[in-house]
């Protein structure tokens, strides 16, 4: 998944249908200066990372987020160094607020 983010224009990808689905048609009208082979091979990353899930109806292939992978690095990684980082400096705030009153 970390590769998959790793470039740019995938992660506009995924901005680009965080609130609703796109077509591969779409995507590739926003992104003027690729091709739709490479658009498509980008697409490719995300879907074997776990990112995007397609469904073809019709003629059309539609591009579905799926946040559940950066949802799990977010409750195991993230989520339990942020609360020890964001503790540490509420912590420090305090000291120096009581410090500058001088309530020590």
């Amino acid at each position: 998944m970390f590769k998959a983010l790793a470039d740019s224009r995938r992660r506009e990808i995924l901005d680009l249908i965080r609130d609703e689905p796109k077509t591969t048609g779409e995507i590739c009208s926003h992104f003027r200066k690729l091709d739709r082979c490479t658009v498509m091979q980008h697409l490719g990353v995300l879907e074997k990372a776990g990112l995007v899930i397609t469904q073809k109806k019709g003629r059309f292939r539609w591009n579905y987020l799926n946040a559940v992978p950066m949802r799990e690095i977010y409750d195991r990684w993230i989520n339990k160094y942020a609360t020890h980082s964001v503790d540490v400096l509420t912590k420090l705030k305090n000291d120096l607020e009581q410090s500058e009153t001088g309530q020590a």
